[in-house]
């Protein structure tokens, strides 16, 4: 199975089993950095999460399928949240948790193989339009 694939397949059997993922990805976002959630104090409808996560998984497909537009909304999205005062590891965080939303819900059906392809695939969305050390 190739990378594109495996993603897909990955985010296909979480919508299956868990539906909208949304509740469970910023649960586990605030829950690991608290101070994140006072940045949503105005989203009392979760438009703006809803917004970002259909953002965000527009970026791992996309660059999963080895598209170049999904990196341009990255690049982006790094820019507009330093104004918020968020580090490139802080964007790449949302990743982390996407992949750990997935691995956790596909259980025993993840593989070495597809955690191979997330490996890669956050590796990738962290140098896109990433802050030089």
């Amino acid at each position: 199975m190739n990378a594109s694939d495996a993603i897909h397949w990955t985010l296909d059997t979480v919508a299956t089993r868990l539906g909208d993922p949304k509740d469970e990805i910023y649960a586990r976002l605030f829950a690991q950095r608290p101070d994140f959630e006072e940045l949503f104090i105005m989203d009392t409808d979760g438009g703006v999460r809803g917004s970002m996560l259909s953002t965000s998984l527009n970026c791992v497909l996309g660059v999963a399928a080895g598209s170049e537009t999904p990196g341009l909304l990255l690049e982006a999205a790094r820019m507009i949240h330093d104004g918020y005062g968020l580090s490139d590891g802080d964007i790449d965080l949302m990743f982390r948790i996407i992949r750990d939303v997935c691995r956790d819900t596909v259980g025993e059906d993840w593989t070495v193989e597809l955690d191979q392809h997330w490996t890669t695939l956050l590796d990738t969305l962290s140098q896109i339009g990433a802050t030089p050390d």
